[in-house]
């Protein structure tokens, strides 16, 4: 196989590796393990496992900015597209009860390590937040949107640290549920929430 598909096949092995494993748990041999290589081949791709990361997390946020932008082209209302972001709770809700969400999980360990990459890894939230506050801007809340935006991500985050304590599916259902209800109700000159309600944990 050619560099360019070794070198990619390395990234994809360690994006899958951190997720379920932990940055800091994943050696370089679990790596070159995953995708059958040498040392020596591996070493010619990547000098260090901080490569990898930066590697990593930049093809994650090219992923994150393709999945923004295709939502944006296929979902022609603004509470559509904030739709599918909420639903990503529902279409990675296996993984995401195992593992958490791969983001918010990243991002945590970064800062435990106290890691140069930990911004980096943040830029993921930089960008759902200011998609969803474009949303939400063009939903009709202007003035607040950067609110409604932190606040349904704070939530959703919330939510994929729950799903993974509690590994019920019925818990992430009914909690997109009450998010797309809490949507619903965002509308110019309507009566709404600033914030949506509390998780029900019964």
């Amino acid at each position: 196989m050619g560099g360019t598909s070794t070198r990619g096949q390395i990234v994809e092995a360690a994006d899958r590796l951190f997720y379920e494993q932990g940055f800091e748990a994943t050696s370089f041999a679990d790596i070159a393990s995953a995708v059958n290589l040498s040392r020596g081949n591996f070493y010619y791709h990547f000098k260090t496992k901080d490569e990898i990361l930066d590697a990593v997390i930049a093809v994650r946020l090219a992923n994150t900015r393709k999945m923004l932008d295709a939502w944006e082209a296929e979902a022609g209302a603004p509470a559509d597209r904030i739709r599918c972001f909420i639903h990503i709770l529902i279409v990675n809700r296996a993984k995401i009860m195992l593992y958490g969400c791969p983001v918010g999980t990243l991002c945590h360990e970064l800062a435990k390590l106290d890691h140069g990459a930990q911004r980096k890894a943040g830029k993921h939230f930089i960008l759902f937040r200011d998609w969803l506050t474009r949303q939400f801007a063009a939903l009709g809340s202007k003035g607040d949107a950067d609110v409604l935006a932190m606040h349904l991500l704070v939530r959703s985050q919330g939510v994929a640290t729950l799903a993974t304590a509690f590994r019920d599916e019925t818990f992430i259902r009914r909690e997109v549920a009450d998010m797309c209800a809490w949507l619903g109700a965002q509308r110019p000159g309507g009566k709404r929430p600033s914030k949506i309600a509390s998780p029900n944990l019964t």
